[in-house]
């Protein structure tokens, strides 16, 4: 009796590739080909194929297609179902509301602004890329997205935020950061100190310091922080990126406690690995060797299961949560 093999697609994940019989030996040749270890591809194993191919950008047209007809035997797979996370979207949790998000032309701030819009929300979406946000505004027609190209450690493109807001502002979604080049202490060079505390915590004060006055004024608000498994342990990153996010810690719980009797709820998420794109340019052998030697096993994560956290901390649904820091990480900060 012949086994029942089990079709395979775009959205079926790195892990039901590897699992199927001809999947696996498209997946070895691949990795073959992109010099990707197989350490990669068990972190990535919750990533679906579309995804994982496409993080490194626009891909051939048709290379996907033959892929998947490859797999399955030259015929398009029909009813295949996916054991991956899917993200569900909740209809009119941010109605009426004015939402900035910063980093918003990519990964994860790409992920909550385009998530919160499409929950009702007005998005001001903020990143230094004026092409890349033309092109997120222009693929969601129907929502309200105002984009805004700047820098948010610079006091005019603060300025130009806050004006495009309007009157009323009701939640921020820090996400714009840097990564370091992974050196440690006896290494890291002034420069790379302030390239990343300038926009991981200076930025990041500055334009939630112009916020914070429109949420006294309404008396209600919600700040969500992107903090980082950096805040929570000390072999994820460099010195530079470690700190800023340890930083980011420490801003978020004072001005949780300062703004509390006002209805201002501050929290941060602490995402693991997630399939964003960001890579640290020329880093340092020493840190990198160091960064290796920790282990840990738990899956990339999609930007969208990272916004999923993100949008509930803003929402009213985190009602009850004020001053925490949310390990998003897959069980990353357990390792």
């Amino acid at each position: 009796m012949t086994e029942q093999i089990n079709p395979i697609d775009a959205e079926s994940t790195i892990a039901e590739w590897m699992g199927h019989p001809v999947g696996a030996r498209v997946i070895a040749g691949i990795a073959a080909q992109g010099g990707i270890s197989d350490g990669a591809l068990r972190l990535a194993r919750n990533i679906p194929l579309s995804r994982f191919l496409g993080a490194g950008g626009p891909l051939p047209e048709g290379m996907i297609d033959n892929l998947v007809a490859q797999a399955n035997g030259g015929a398009a797979p029909q009813g295949v179902s996916h054991a991956s996370w899917t993200e569900v979207v909740t209809p009119g949790r941010f109605d009426g509301q004015t939402v900035i998000v910063t980093g918003a032309a990519s990964g994860i701030g790409r992920a909550v602004a385009s998530r919160i819009a499409r929950e009702g929300g007005r998005v001001v979406a903020v990143d230094l890329s004026e092409d890349r946000l033309t092109e997120f505004a222009a693929g969601m027609p129907e929502a309200d997205i105002v984009p805004v190209a700047g820098d948010i450690t610079a006091a005019e493109s603060i300025d130009r935020i806050i004006a495009a807001a309007g009157a009323r502002i009701d939640g921020l979604a820090n996400v714009a950061g840097l990564l370091d080049d992974f050196s440690p202490i006896h290494e890291v060079s002034d420069e790379t100190l302030e390239r990343v505390f300038n926009v991981n915590v200076f930025g990041l004060i500055k334009l939630t310091r112009a916020v914070v006055p429109f949420m006294i004024s309404q008396k209600q608000g919600s700040i969500v922080n992107i903090a980082s498994e950096a805040a929570l342990r000390g072999s994820s990153a460099g010195l530079a990126y470690t700190a800023s996010k340890n930083a980011v810690v420490g801003v978020t719980k004072n001005t949780a406690y300062m703004y509390e009797q006002h209805n201002i709820r501050v929290n941060a998420v602490a995402p693991g690995g997630t399939l964003t794109g960001m890579r640290p340019g020329r880093v340092s052998p020493f840190g990198q060797a160091r960064l290796d030697e920790h282990i840990a096993d738990a899956p990339l994560a999609l930007p969208e299961a990272l916004a999923a956290s993100i949008t509930f901390l803003l929402s009213r649904d985190g009602v009850n949560i004020n001053g925490a820091v949310l390990p998003s990480d897959g069980g990353e900060s357990v390792y």
